[in-house]
């Protein structure tokens, strides 16, 4: 029973699932490094996201991994003689919606900048036809070779014109040194994959997210707190960063990794995190209050730890209001709240949406299946209110917390948002 339940729900979820990538052509270039390996699980990814992978290697390539092993992977055949296969430096790259290069290696990049084409990859990349920053490069050399000031010049000329290049990472390197030259994580490539094919309505804007929950100490050692793991706030960030907003993260303690490029605030307590979020409302176009405040703290914080007693009474107050306090603002940015509830609690939501004086609440049914704490998936409701001043919902079925977050951005741009 158990097994048939989990089944269905995730047959719902599939069937409410637009991934960023689902129809998008991806011509991955192959180049010769150790790193070649991590291609294998890079295409993996990208076919679990709806995507189509083509791929080109390289003759030094295919001495590092096998173009069967490629063509297993990718479900296609694999390209690497230009002679072999006539005109498809032309038709790949004119297929693709994006250039690929992972691993690329200091010769593949240098041959780049400055239009070199003696290869099936490189001539496919000056043949690609598609703007400069649908062409991703994931660097991979000894560093030495990557500090190099003639191939810094090459990749500064190609950041330049636009070209989108992720990492490289510090670490241990295939010859036994330490240095940056190791080719960035797979989820970090994907990232910058979405996020160049995405829409960029948020360019200029600034977003200010909150997310996770906060700790309210009894004593050195104790304190109260709830279940949010902040993966909806996160979500939320990452999401507006891929759509081309500066974003800055105020975050209660999490285990998440930050999206690349956000500013990150950590914060531990309702007073760090109020703190916070009014020393950057007024530099935000766009709040998004996504966190678990606490709403009651200790009325005394212990110096020392207490002990262990039959019984012990524990005095709480009231945390202070942070969704009001931006609400009261003369001047505030569009603001949207959440609303967790367990159970039905729309009329509550929409009572919140008037009282803090804000222009969107999420109403989160949070012992829903499959919504709530500690899970990538959330079903939620949209309440706004409309030009007139009339309060609309709009319901969403189970979905990742990724596209929870892609339709409270897209709510918010066709409501026509403004800073009041």
């Amino acid at each position: 029973m158990q097994r048939e339940k989990k089944e269905k729900q995730q047959k719902k979820l599939n069937s409410n699932t637009e991934t960023a990538l689902k129809g998008k052509s991806i011509l991955l270039g192959i180049t010769g490094s150790v790193a070649a390996y991590k291609a294998l699980d890079l295409i993996r990814r990208l076919k679990d996201e709806g995507a189509s992978v083509k791929v080109i290697m390289t003759e030094s390539a295919c001495r590092f991994i096998t173009p069967l092993s490629v063509e297993l992977a990718s479900g296609q055949s694999v390209y690497f003689d230009m002679f072999k296969s006539p005109l498809s430096h032309i038709n790949l790259p004119v297929e693709a919606d994006m250039l690929v290069v992972a691993p690329a290696t200091a010769n593949s990049i240098s041959k780049y900048a400055c239009g070199i084409a003696d290869n099936l990859l490189s001539t496919a990349a000056i043949a690609f036809s598609g703007t400069p920053d649908r062409i991703i490069f994931a660097p991979a050399m000894n560093w030495r070779m990557y500090e190099n000031h003639v191939f810094q010049k090459n990749l500064h000329a190609l950041i330049q014109i636009g070209a989108r290049f992720i990492g490289p990472e510090k670490g241990s390197l295939a010859c036994g040194e330490e240095g940056t030259g190791r080719m960035a994580g797979i989820d970090r490539i994907i990232e910058s994959i979405k996020t160049s094919l995405s829409k960029h309505d948020l360019a200029g804007e600034h977003v200010l997210v909150t997310a996770g929950p906060t700790r309210e100490h009894i004593d050195p050692v104790r304190y109260i707190s709830n279940r949010s793991s902040g993966k909806m706030g996160y979500a939320i960030a990452k999401i507006a960063k891929r759509r081309g907003a500066e974003v800055t993260l105020i975050s209660g303690p999490v285990s998440l990794r930050p999206p690349d490029d956000v500013t990150v605030i950590n914060v531990g307590t309702a007073a760090q995190m109020l703190s916070a979020v009014m020393d950057n409302i007024h530099m935000s176009s766009i709040f998004v209050m996504s966190a678990a405040v606490a709403d009651f703290m200790p009325q005394e914080t212990k110096r020392d730890k207490i002990e262990k007693k039959e019984s012990f009474a524990l005095q709480l107050i009231k945390t202070k209001d942070i969704l009001g306090q931006v609400g009261r603002l003369k001047k505030r940015p569009f603001t949207t709240g959440f609303a967790a509830e367990t159970g039905p609690g729309l009329d509550r939501a929409k009572k919140k949406l008037l009282d803090k004086n804000i222009d969107v609440i999420i109403f989160n049914n949070v012992t829903g299946v499959g919504a709530g704490f500690d899970v990538d998936t959330n079903e939620v409701v949209i309440i706004y209110r409309d030009g007139a001043g009339t309060i609309k919902e709009k319901p969403l079925p189970l979905m990742h917390k990724e596209d929870v977050a892609e339709a409270i951005f897209d709510t918010i741009k066709d409501l026509g948002y403004k800073q009041f």
